[in-house]
Parts: C-alpha cells; sequence; structure tokens
C-alpha cells in the first residue's frame, strides 16, 4: 500500500513539473514590437526602455520593428513578425475583412495626421480638380481610406484618378518634385512638408481621420493574456508620461524623424494623447470609415461593418489594468 501510495505521489509530482516545465516553455522568448514616427507614445516607450525593464526579470527580450505606415504593420501581424502593430483604425479593419488575425487593443493617439497635399503653388484647388490627375498614396493605410473618401465626397473614384502607389516619404518627395499633382500626405512627413516647402494641405477632414490603435495578433493575445496587459500597463506609463513632458516629447520626435522643431510642433498640434481607452467611441469612427469604403466599392457591400469592427475591438485588455 505504501509503494503504491508512494508510486502516485511520485507519479502526480512527475506530472505536475512536467506541466511547470510547459508552461514556462510556452513564455515567449521575445515580444516583438514595433515604433512608428506616427506614434510618438512608441518612441518613449523604445527610447526610455521601459518594455525591457518590464521584462527583464522574465528573461524575455523585447525586439523593436519600425514600420514605415499602417499597410507594413499590418503585413508584419498578419506574418506574425510583429506582435504588436501600430495601425490607424480603419486600416486595421480592412485587414481584418481581409482575414488579418489581430485585435485592437489600445488607443495611442487620437491625430489629424492625414489631408490632401499639393505643391504651394498649384492649380490643385479642390478634390474635384483631381480628376484624371496622378496622386501618390500608400495603400491601405489611413492617408488612402481619406483619398477614396474625399474622391467619393467629390463623385468621384479611385478610377477617375490615376494612383501613384508609394511610401509616405516617396510619395512627399513625388508630390514636391511634381511627379505627382497630390500625395495623400501622413505626419510627420506632411508637416515636414508644409513647413520645409510650402506645401499646401488643400483638403481636410480631421473627423474622417481614423484613431491611432495599438493591434496584437490573436494568437499571442490568446496564449499570454497577462503579458499582453502588462505591454499596455507599460505602454499607459509612456503616454502620460508623454502628457506630462511635452518638450522631452517633442526632442525624441525631433531626434526620431531628424525633423526640425518647427516641423514636429507642427506634428504635435494635430496630435492628441489624452487617452489610451478603446471602446465604442473609436468603433463608431471606424465603422463609419468602413461603409464609405463600401459605399466607394473598395470593400464587399455584403460584410457587416459594425460586426466587424466590434469583433476586432477589445477593451477587456485595458479595462483589466484599470487605466
Amino acid at each position: 500500500m505504501t509503494s503504491t501510495i508512494t508510486r502516485r505521489a511520485l507519479g502526480g509530482a512527475a506530472v505536475g513539473l512536467l506541466a511547470a516545465r510547459t508552461l514556462r516553455a510556452a513564455q515567449p522568448e521575445e515580444i516583438r514590437i514595433d515604433w512608428a514616427t506616427y506614434n510618438p507614445v512608441s518612441l518613449i516607450l523604445k527610447d526610455q526602455e521601459l518594455l525591457e525593464k518590464e521584462f527583464a526579470k522574465d528573461n524575455i527580450k523585447i525586439r523593436w520593428v519600425m514600420s514605415a505606415g499602417s499597410n507594413k504593420a499590418l503585413e508584419f501581424l498578419n506574418a506574425g513578425s510583429l506582435d504588436f502593430g501600430s495601425t490607424a483604425g480603419a486600416a486595421a479593419l480592412i485587414a481584418k475583412v481581409n482575414g488579418n488575425p489581430l485585435k485592437s487593443i489600445y488607443v495611442f493617439s487620437r491625430p489629424e495626421w492625414t489631408a490632401l497635399v499639393t505643391q504651394k503653388d498649384s492649380a490643385i484647388k479642390t478634390v474635384a480638380d483631381l480628376k484624371g490627375q496622378r496622386v501618390a498614396v500608400t495603400r491601405g493605410t489611413d492617408p488612402h481610406i481619406f483619398l477614396v473618401r474625399a474622391l467619393a465626397g467629390a463623385g468621384l473614384s479611385e478610377k477617375d484618378i490615376k494612383l501613384v502607389l508609394l511610401q509616405h516619404a516617396d510619395g512627399r518627395t513625388a508630390m514636391e518634385r511634381g511627379d505627382v499633382v497630390a500625395w495623400a500626405g501622413l505626419d510627420p512627413m506632411m508637416a515636414a512638408s508644409e513647413v520645409e516647402s510650402g506645401a499646401r494641405l488643400f483638403f481636410r477632414k480631421p473627423e474622417a481621420n481614423t484613431w491611432g490603435i495599438l493591434n496584437v495578433r490573436e494568437a499571442f493575445a490568446a496564449e499570454n493574456p497577462a503579458l499582453v496587459r502588462r505591454v499596455l500597463t507599460v505602454y499607459e506609463t509612456a503616454r502620460k508620461w508623454a502628457l506630462a513632458h511635452p518638450a522631452e516629447l517633442k526632442a525624441a520626435m525631433m531626434t526620431a524623424t531628424k525633423l526640425s522643431d518647427a516641423v514636429i510642433a507642427r506634428q504635435i498640434e494635430r496630435t492628441d494623447l489624452s487617452t489610451g481607452h478603446i471602446g465604442a467611441t473609436q468603433a463608431a469612427t471606424i465603422t463609419e470609415a468602413g461603409k464609405a469604403l463600401q459605399e466607394a466599392g473598395v470593400l464587399d457591400a455584403s460584410k457587416d461593418m459594425a460586426a466587424i469592427t466590434h469583433g476586432m475591438i477589445d477593451p477587456s485588455f485595458i479595462n483589466a489594468i484599470g487605466a
């Protein structure tokens, strides 16, 4: 009897040890997260090594990946080379509609980061003037979505213009050289073009800019919910620090972008960092953008944009940390 009990006890201990080892093995060796010049909070996180400090005790490394635009962040998330990626809300929705397995879990900014831009002496005055013209844009980003909605408002579609597909910085260059008549701009490059070359924002609509959203891969969130909450806790620390230290925030942005004080000041005045919460307000804005894209023929009209948006947005992580 004693021998049987001992064998059972040892067997139970072995199972428990194996389970513990399996749990430890499931913990990721690194967290892959992006930084982007359109996400000021990410610059503070990276510069101050806040995530590195948080996860050092767990022996989890932080790998930083630069996102040149929402399209790149979404590509990296879909490929599994990023765990967390910064995008515009509407760009995340398009990706979700197309099967990208992500959850939108945090707001890093409420920006007016896009507008339609042309040279200071350009004959382009209105969106209608773009008919038949070459326009630079980065497909799958908020500036692209903004352009589509602006065209629809003027009774036009993408078929009425000549899209020149370039990353944001190259779009700015093409517009300033005159290779295209307009560019669907993105800050801080847009602010730089205004300040440095006198570029003109000929069509602005702040409410059509969707929120700056932090997304996580669904699989990563399902496997590591506690880690996701810890990442957001640190994100909140960085966001609040940025609000309390505007001069230092500007300096960090200038260093990252190699742009002037005047340019970064222009970007900051169009960027609201006052909340990290995601929920019904963001869902409403993103759903509206999705429906506009359906009307413009960009997204399948049979899809339920409200249902997809609400399925994409997950406020449970930010709510759980009591921020």
